[in-house]
């Protein structure tokens, strides 16, 4: 529905919103007639975004925060409310991991990404929220991971986002009455920025990362964006407290397990 107007006169606010998925779904957002908060760490690549928005003739502000800083939080959710009215759809996309095995796993490392991926959607749906009220409701759509439903790697960074669908249900729960919906998307392998430095060193990931998924290929951040925004429209109006899986069917079997036993099998034979 790009290009249509099903979010006019509603202000979505993204976070981590200047690149990867929260940077497509901004722009996609602000196509189909949202106004755009986008607030990220990285203020300058924020601000460009809302740059090349209003370029465009949409309404959008920037506001530079970290998620795990809750009076960051609280000013920058401020600002952007002040700027362009109360918030009608959260998208809390902010988040990375710090290490991939729980061996490599410090004390340090387990609170960073806990605090991140967790706790900083917490702190935002908190500042957010009687802003959504304000509004006579709204949609909360959090972005995890298919790490939360079965054990890959990133110990801290799969329970934080475990949790994280946790939290939806209780938004969900405690905040449905109130007229706010809040869901959670769980996408595999998206092909963003986060990938680049394990790229440089093996070139070929994606390329052997994407014989695990059935459709044949890795995730665009399109393919996120498109669900997001399908969970915080009107479209879903009676979707609460769902999880719905972004993956390519990787959850739903093991295709590459399937294939090399059936490859033995024949060799046997």
């Amino acid at each position: 529905m790009t290009g249509s107007a099903r979010f006019a006169g509603t202000v979505v606010l993204v976070t981590g919103g200047a690149s990867g998925i929260g940077r497509v779904t901004a722009m996609r957002a602000a196509n189909e007639g949202a106004d755009v908060g986008i607030l990220d760490r990285n203020g300058a690549a924020a601000e460009a975004l809302a740059a090349e928005l209003r370029a465009g003739g949409h309404r959008a502000v920037a506001a530079e925060a970290d998620v795990t800083d809750a009076p960051a939080v609280e000013a920058a959710v401020g600002a952007i409310v002040a700027d362009l009215g109360p918030v009608g759809v959260l998208v809390n996309n902010a988040g990375a991991t710090h290490a991939q095995s729980f061996e490599d796993m410090t004390p340090a490392l387990w609170r960073a990404d806990i605090e991140l991926n967790l706790n900083g959607a917490y702190f935002v749906a908190r500042a957010a929220i009687p802003s959504i009220l304000l509004r006579g409701g709204g949609a909360i759509v959090n972005v995890a991971t298919v790490n939360a439903l079965t054990a890959i790697s990133e110990p801290a960074y799969s329970a934080a986002k475990a949790g994280m669908l946790q939290l939806t249900r209780q938004l969900a729960v405690e905040y449905g009455p109130r007229g706010i919906r809040a869901n959670a998307v769980i996408p595999g392998s998206i092909r963003t920025p986060i990938w680049d430095h394990r790229l440089a060193r093996q070139p070929n990931l994606l390329e052997v990362l994407q014989r695990w998924y059935p459709v044949g290929r890795v995730g665009a951040p399109e393919d996120v964006a498109a669900v997001i925004l399908f969970l915080a429209s009107a479209d879903a109006g009676f979707v609460n407290g769902a999880s719905l899986v972004v993956d390519g069917g990787l959850m739903a079997g093991l295709p590459q397990m399937t294939r090399d036993l059936l490859a033995a099998a024949s060799g046997q034979g």
